[in-house]
């Protein structure tokens, strides 16, 4: 049932990647009415984004890394990671059972994904139809055999005090240089970080779902072009008011004009 790839003396087992993505698909959800999604007592489940808590094959309860995650959105597609490959999948639901095709993942090996973890969650979720339950903010998925996986759904990042890393416009990968970082203080009422070259600073004050951006101060250092357009657009926001949105762990700001910058909060 599993294929090990080697790989600087760390293994992954390629099925129990292959296998996190059917967990995607247990989180999926009926289509009803207006395409919203929900299983069991009504929970809804599209657009959930829902942390892995452990698996449990024949009694023995597996933890699962921080960073395992899985969401599904109302189209039926779902994303999501181990804490060190991602995948995606088409979600198909059969009353409160779930399937899976089309599954695509990586193949990345990671020390802090623990091997029998993942060999855990591949035989829990590749041995046929799964039954969903849910019980408040928890989820927990359960195979023929009395073997399950356990979930609970993420609650949303505060604005305040919260790292985020901008995806967009035009970002480097967040760990990488150019990476845009901001920071909302509350009892400064202030937003500082860095821009993809140079830093920045500004008055911030929140009301109703908007933020008042005063003009910004920044520092004036030169950086390649890429840089510099993803500043500019960036800069855009500030001076004037933006809706937010948070949705999990992803930040939305949208000025009056039409910009849109995307962050994460880092981990």
């Amino acid at each position: 049932m599993y294929r090990q790839k080697q790989q600087r003396s760390m293994t992954l087992t390629v099925a129990a990647v292959a296998a996190l993505v059917p967990l995607a698909a247990a989180c999926g959800s009926e289509k009803a009415d207006g395409g919203s999604g929900s299983v069991g007592a009504g929970k809804l489940l599209t657009g959930v984004r829902w942390s892995i808590d452990s698996v449990t094959v024949d009694g023995t309860t597996h933890n699962a890394p921080d960073a395992a995650r899985v969401r599904i959105d109302d189209s039926g597609e779902a994303v999501g990671s181990t804490g060190c490959n991602t995948f995606s999948a088409r979600a198909d639901i059969d009353g409160e059972r779930v399937r899976l095709s089309d599954a695509m993942f990586t193949e990345k090996a990671c020390e802090k994904t623990p091997i029998d973890f993942e060999k855990a969650l591949g035989r829990t979720l590749t041995t046929g139809p799964l039954t969903t339950e849910t019980e408040g903010e928890r989820l927990t998925l359960t195979t023929s055999d009395g073997d399950t996986v356990r979930l609970s759904e993420q609650p949303d990042a505060p604005l305040y005090g919260t790292k985020w890393t901008v995806t967009a416009p035009g970002q480097k990968d967040p760990s990488g240089q150019g990476s845009a970082r901001l920071t909302f203080d509350r009892d400064a009422k202030t937003v500082s970080g860095r821009l993809p070259c140079n830093h920045v600073n500004a008055k911030a004050t929140v009301s109703d779902g908007h933020i008042t951006l005063g003009a910004p101060s920044t520092t004036r250092m030169m950086c390649e072009g890429s840089l510099m357009d993803a500043e500019k657009r960036i800069l855009r926001l500030f001076d004037g008011r933006v809706d937010y949105r948070i949705d999990q762990e992803t930040l939305t700001l949208t000025s009056e004009d039409g910009t849109t910058v995307r962050a994460v909060a880092a981990q």
